[in-house]
């Protein structure tokens, strides 16, 4: 195994293709020079590493505490009160703060005011990232053809002339929905065309209008296609108009498309979806970054034998009635998401140890938003200049506002005007749910938006609660008391927090990205609860999911739960156990088979190829999008139910080996991929094994500890 090279810098040993990172690449342009950067990283970890450390040791003296209270009480019945007791008495849970409204400052209208999707991905990934960028514009007779909205897609070659027809007629009936006409529909339109007085649609001899005239903002033309661009509900739709195209010459009226504006923002992941386990990898992550913050990343890639390129999209530019020019953003407004406080990074050491990756990730994603801020020209990210940066997994109050002063340290180092980089609060983590005004307050004059995760929440709440008894099956967990509580929660604090108008309330990611039809059904829940953005896993998706904002005014629903009762705190704070209603030894082998299956199909990828996230097929071979945080519900059900011996270790070591040989089989077609069977000795098996059987004793039941030392362990094999 090559060692890593490190060069000094102001007491800090930092590797050397880091150092030549930040000193030819990252800084050049910014205004911040080498010593400035290096000597106030230097002063960032000797003032804040200590305190990083200090706030870990707590979650797991609080862990402790938790897990005693429950042994020592061994099968009584559940006593919210007591537990709420207990719980203030350790310090877990925090007094309310007195009321506040939140005072962020300068924020973009895509997070303040705006309501609409919002991708997550992988930054990692050139490609993926230009995509979530460019998803501000989605196409949606392209996500109606080519997604099972309508029925199982067709097959390739050639517009197949039946489901041509149902997308348009769909289409159709989405513009008489949103943009009914004065009289007639959309279906029957012969032309479209604009005048002084906005869009005219010909229905044969008759012209009519807009019901609603304002809703016409402009026209722009490019080569034979001429754009019709309306607005509702503060979102853009664009009609492209041209007889001449193959779609457009089949419709009577020409239309060729619709576009409607869907990715509002997109978070570049440097967390979750990624594997970066050394300084080769995070300067792999930085790059891009760095590369969407100057405007010029440029990823190309081979798709069906030709060679294509991604680029930042430009802004789109229309011609008003008045004939002024109406510009809009032609990429979603980005945020980067960082690391949390857990993991350390051996890139930058201190006295020859291991510093906060999270500390790194502030200080290098802020310097490469620097090159957007100083933007006089080209493609730009904030307009209102400001720099948004996603912190996950905090606990409490304590660390969000260890947070704030951490960036309160970068911004002087960076001689940012105070409070320039706006903190999103990911709700994921049960201490954080519990205090969550608390929580809020703590960043009140950064906050952008809070987010809930059931994802990494599940995972969380089962840790905290192992001693507590046996969960219930996943099933079970859907449909528990603290998650409704957890859900509501979240709104209706936010509001309380003075959110609405400035800030976003987010819902988590819909993690069946082929199963898009289910999603168009389920996800309008969310704009429903009163949530402006909610996460997609593709740019399809963002188009369909858009059309939910549509339907939806979540201003209205906003402006409705104003004043509601915050929802029951103890009722967030009781686990979904068993109880008397044992499950099944069909359903805990049949789960444990599952969560075996899961768990391997995400951890090879990880492991062997450095695959953040993915879609993996599930034990029925559904595909679905997996990252840590997946990964991390699994592996604390199965370390739940050993630790209370549903299962023994033995029905767990013959469903890895099992399911090994089925996640070996799944993945055939890949040339790239190392089968774990027969031998079940390799570095992402081995990784799969610890997740489980030491996940009573992983830190907050976290994966990213032990995935990434069998990853360095694979690299290490490797070369």
């Amino acid at each position: 195994m090559s060692k890593t090279a490190y060069t000094e810098r102001h007491g800090l040993e930092v590797a050397e293709e880091l150092a030549s990172f930040v000193e030819t690449r990252l800084l050049p342009g910014t205004g911040v020079d080498a010593d400035r950067f290096w000597s106030g990283y230097a002063e960032l970890l000797n003032d804040f590493a200590g305190e990083n450390r200090a706030l870990l040791d707590r979650r797991e003296e609080l862990q402790s505490q938790i897990d005693a209270w429950h042994k020592a009480r061994g099968n009584q019945p559940w006593d919210a009160a007591a537990y709420r007791a207990f719980l203030t008495e350790i310090g877990y849970l925090v007094a309310e703060p007195a009321p506040f409204a939140i005072e962020n400052g300068k924020v973009d209208p895509e997070i303040a005011t705006l309501a609409g999707p919002q991708l997550v991905v992988p930054v990692s990934n050139a490609r993926f990232a230009l995509n979530a960028a460019n998803a501000r514009w989605g196409s949606l007779y392209d996500a109606l053809y080519g997604s099972d909205v309508l029925g199982a897609p067709p097959a390739g070659g050639g517009i197949d002339p039946a489901r041509r027809d149902a997308v348009v007629a769909y289409v159709a009936r989405f513009l008489d929905e949103t943009f009914p006409l004065a009289s007639g529909s959309h279906a029957d339109v012969t032309a479209y065309g604009a005048d002084a007085d906005g869009l005219t649609a010909s229905i044969g001899d008759t012209e009519t209008r807009l019901a609603d005239p304002s809703a016409f903002i402009g026209t722009r033309n490019e080569g034979k296609d001429t754009g019709y661009l309306l607005r509702h509900h503060g979102l853009h739709v664009e009609l492209i108009v041209n007889p001449d195209h193959p779609i457009g010459a089949a419709s009577a009226s020409g239309l060729r498309d619709v576009i409607v504006e869907a990715a509002l923002t997109a978070i570049q992941d440097c967390e979750d979806s990624v594997a970066a386990v050394d300084a080769e990898d995070k300067v792999a992550v930085y790059t891009n970054w760095l590369g969407l913050m100057k405007g010029d990343l440029v990823e190309s890639f081979d798709k069906g034998g030709k060679t294509l390129t991604r680029k930042l999209a430009d802004d789109r530019s229309y011609t008003r009635p008045d004939g002024n020019t109406e510009t809009l953003p032609g990429r979603a407004l980005l945020l980067v998401r960082n690391v949390g406080h857990l993991m350390t990074t051996d890139a930058v050491k201190l006295n020859g140890q291991e510093t906060p990756e999270g500390l790194m990730d502030a200080m290098v994603t802020t310097a490469a938003a620097l090159h957007d801020l100083k933007r006089s020209e080209g493609l730009g990210n904030s307009r209102a200049g400001s720099v948004y940066v996603v912190k996950p997994k905090m606990h409490g109050p304590d660390e969000a506002a260890f947070a704030d002063r951490v960036f309160t340290k970068v911004e002087q180092v960076l001689s940012l005007p105070a409070n320039t980089v706006k903190l999103g609060l990911m709700d994921e983590e049960r201490r954080t749910s519990a205090n969550l005004a608390a929580s809020i307050g703590a960043i009140r004059n950064r906050v952008v938006f809070i987010n809930t995760g059931f994802l990494d929440r599940t995972g969380d709440e089962i840790h905290t609660s192992m001693q507590a008894g046996a969960f219930v099956g996943r099933a079970g967990m859907r449909a528990a008391g603290w998650l409704s509580a957890y859900e509501d929660r979240n709104v209706i604090i936010g509001l309380n927090c003075g959110l609405r108008g400035k800030a976003q309330i987010g819902k988590g990611m819909w993690a069946k990205p082929d199963a898009l039809a289910e999603m168009l059904e389920v996800k309008i829940g969310h704009p429903k609860a009163g949530a402006n953005t909610a996460w997609v896993p593709s740019p399809t998706a963002a188009t369909l999911h858009a059309l939910h904002y549509h339907k939806v005014n979540v201003a209205e629903v906003q402006e409705g739960l104003m004043g509601r009762p915050v929802p029951d705190l103890d009722l967030l704070l009781t686990p979904a156990l068993v109880g008397d209603t044992p499950l099944s030894r069909e359903e805990v082998l049949r789960e444990v088979d599952n969560s075996c299956q899961g768990i391997l199909g995400y951890v090879v990828r990880w492991v062997d190829q450095g695959i953040g996230c993915s879609k993996v097929p599930d034990i029925d071979d559904v595909q679905l999008m997996e990252d840590r945080a997946t990964c991390r519900i699994s592996a604390q059900y199965m370390a739940n139910w050993l630790e209370q011996g549903l299962i023994s270790e033995a029905e767990v070591e013959d469903a890895l080996r099992r399911m090994a040989v089925k996640v070996d089989g799944q993945n055939a077609g890949d040339p790239a991929y190392i089968p774990m069977a027969p031998g079940f000795d390799g570095p992402a098996f081995e990784a799969a094994r610890d997740l489980i059987l030491t996940g009573t004793k992983q830190p907050s039941g976290y994966t990213e500890p032990a995935l990434h030392a069998r990853r360095k362990e694979a690299k290490a094999l490797r070369r």
